[in-house]
This record gives C-alpha cells, sequence and structure tokens, in this order.
C-alpha cells in the first residue's frame, strides 16, 4: 500500500504547534497530488485484522444513515447478501445494513437471494441517502458504458421495499455521470443547511469505463424538499470576490468544485465528518481498477480541497475502485471510521475495514487565544 510522501509540515494554531514527520518516500510515487498536504488530517491508519467481507460476487456498495437507525446501501451485478453461488442475481439491489461495525448483518430488501421484495428495473447506482424517512438513489442504466447514458433518480418511502424512477434524467450529452450525493448524520441530521448536495464526475471518455483524464468533478445543490424536481437543481458556478460559492440554473455555466490532472475515476463518494469539521471526497485516479484512492478533505462542499491521503495499489489489491466512509460508524470526535470498499476479484464483495484518522482538533474545539 504506497501512498504520496507528505513533506513536512510546522503547523501553529494558537499555542498548539505540531511538526508532521514526511511519509516514507516511494519511488513509484514520483505523482503530483493535485491540493496540498491536509493540515487538519494528518495521517490514515488501517486497521486490517478487522477486515470483513460478504455478500460475494456483488459489487458497488453506496450507503446511508436512516431514520430506522439502520443502513441503506446499493450493489450491482450480484445476489447481494447470503448469495450462494449467485442465486438471486439482479442487476442493481438494495440491502438493509443492521448492527454495529463489528458486528452488522446485511439483510436483501430489493432484489437479491432470498428478497421478499424484487427489483423493479436494472441500473447501478453509486449515490443514496435518506432525508426524512425517504430514501433517494441515483439510477444509471445497466453497467459498463451503459452506466454514461443517464444518471435518473428514483425514490421510495417504504424502507427500499419499492421504488418509483422520476421522468426526467442527467444524460450523456450533459457530461455529467454516476452522482453521488453527500452524506451528513442520521436521516441528513446535522446537514449545514437546507439543502442537498450531489457531485458528479465530469465526462470525458465514454469508450469504456476508464479513468476521466484531466479529471473534473461537478457539485449541484438542490432545495431539500424539491429533490424531485430537474428545475430546482443549481449548479456551483465557482467563488465571487468574497470566495462566496456562485450557483446558477444553467449546466452549462458550471465550474468544476475539483481538478485533477491525474484524472478521476468513473465514481465519488462524498461525506462530513462532524468530528473533524471536515467534508471528505474519495475517488480515483491515474488508472481504474488499480487501488488508486485519493482521499481530500475541505471546509465547505466546495473546497478548498487538500489532499489527506493519495495511493496506488491501496490494500496492495490493484482491484479496488470504489469506497464510502459509514457515518453510523464514525466515532464522534471523527477520528475511528468504517471504510467501505468493493473492486475485482475477491473485491467483488461488500469489505469493509476499521482505521483511525490522525488529526488536529477542529478549529471550534480549540482555546480562544487570550
Amino acid at each position: 500500500m504506497n501512498k504520496r510522501p507528505r513533506p513536512s509540515v510546522l503547523i501553529c494554531i494558537v499555542t498548539l504547534c505540531l511538526t508532521i514527520q514526511p511519509f516514507a518516500l516511494h519511488a513509484q510515487d514520483e505523482i503530483t497530488i493535485p491540493y496540498p498536504p491536509s493540515t487538519v488530517i494528518l495521517d490514515t491508519i488501517f486497521d486490517w485484522t478487522t477486515h470483513v467481507r460478504d455478500a460475494h460476487g456483488s459489487d458497488n456498495w453506496a450507503i446511508t444513515w436512516a431514520g430506522d437507525d439502520h443502513q441503506y446501501a446499493t450493489w450491482g451485478d450480484g445476489g447481494g447478501f447470503n448469495s450462494v453461488e449467485g442465486d438471486g442475481r439482479v442487476s442493481l439491489g438494495v440491502a438493509r445494513i443492521e448492527g454495529d461495525a463489528e458486528a452488522h448483518t446485511g439483510i436483501n430488501i430489493w432484489g437479491g437471494a432470498g428478497s421478499t421484495y424484487p427489483a423493479q428495473f436494472p441500473g447501478k447506482s453509486y449515490g443514496i441517502i435518506s432525508i426524512e424517512n425517504v430514501l433517494y438513489m441515483w439510477v444509471s442504466p445497466w453497467s459498463g458504458v451503459n452506466n454514461y447514458t443517464e444518471a435518473r433518480l428514483a425514490y421510495s418511502s417504504d424502507w427500499g421495499a419499492t421504488w418509483t424512477q422520476v421522468d426526467w434524467a442527467f444524460t450523456q450529452e450533459d457530461e455529467l455521470v454516476l452522482p453521488t450525493i453527500l452524506q451528513f448524520g442520521k436521516d441528513y441530521a446535522g446537514a449545514r443547511d437546507e439543502y442537498v448536495y450531489h457531485y458528479a464526475v465530469r465526462l470525458k471518455d465514454a469508450s469504456e469505463m476508464l479513468v476521466q483524464i484531466p479529471g473534473e468533478i461537478d457539485l449541484m445543490r438542490v432545495p431539500l424538499y424539491h429533490m424531485l424536481e430537474r428545475g430546482a437543481y443549481e449548479f456551483f458556478a465557482g467563488l465571487n470576490e468574497a470566495g462566496e460559492p456562485m450557483w446558477t440554473p444553467d449546466i452549462e455555466a458550471r465550474v468544476p468544485v475539483f481538478q485533477d490532472a491525474n484524472g478521476v475515476g468513473w465514481t465519488a463518494s462524498a461525506s462530513y465528518n462532524a468530528g473533524l469539521e471536515r467534508y471528505l471526497l474519495i475517488t480515483e485516479h491515474g488508472q481504474t481498477f488499480s487501488g488508486n484512492m485519493g482521499i481530500f478533505d475541505a471546509p465547505e462542499p466546495w473546497g478548498p480541497w487538500s489532499t489527506v491521503e493519495y495511493y496506488t495499489n491501496w490494500g496492495d489489491t490493484l482491484e479496488t475502485f470504489f469506497w464510502n466512509f459509514s457515518n453510523k460508524w464514525l466515532s464522534e470526535d471523527g477520528r475511528d471510521f468504517t471504510l467501505i470498499y468493493t473492486g475485482l476479484g475477491a473485491h467483488d464483495s461488500w469489505n469493509t475495514v476499521r482505521g483511525h484518522f490522525v488529526a488536529i482538533e477542529p478549529a471550534s474545539e480549540l482555546p480562544t487565544a487570550q
């Protein structure tokens, strides 16, 4: 597991000064990171003795924390939990995750082995959210390059048992594909305002499932109670002279909220770490299906971004491609986390691993200078 070397950083806040030593240098890591190293999250430590694998043959696993205190996750191309040799295989399924990080159970709700409710339509999803006991998920048709055809919102008012799709979609011509949804707390508790924020990769090459180079990610927002209305969506259009975000209803006038010359993956995930008061974005770079995971943090959904980690061959797998933090399984101080991930081969499954952020105290927790 190789990560980009971090230069020595001297951090001085009030009377606190920390000298952070650089990571060990790896020759194969000679690649320019897209943003400066984080001065809040100083290191990331994974405890591989906690690794759990389940739902073999089913991938993706976008996840959200719902009002019933369970988590709901989407999967693709498999039978979900308790599937034997792929029985119950669906293109798109939804599962309920019960329990804590150390001992949890996955139950197929919509499609998959033993599910009470059949999947109503095919597709893939990399973004799901629970808001006031309603689940919403972005659905793209089928898989592979067909993922890029459109992104259509679906919603469920019965905990994922049945889903209804809206009558509009973002299309490939919009160059906005596979949206993910910014996660906050239980049933969207702790959200920063009355909007829901969505990130989507800017499509550059639709010929196959590729890291999009140069990489750009767009940000859009919609009022909390107007998620199902296409006309209510606004797109990030840059910052004004005061450093405040500007928003536009014109999709053609949008400005990328995140850029990486090394590329971004065809998927991304985003969550708010309330303990550390940081927004976290995860995506690939360089080459897909290679464990090239980048973790980035920012004080606001639109930045400014800094680099927490920039891995090549994360987990020594050369296979992973999609990662999510579980906000339910996040410690109150934001330092202890559980990462959910998926990939190819043995990693074509539900995977969790617990970890720890080495971080400074959030600004709101620091003593005021006298």
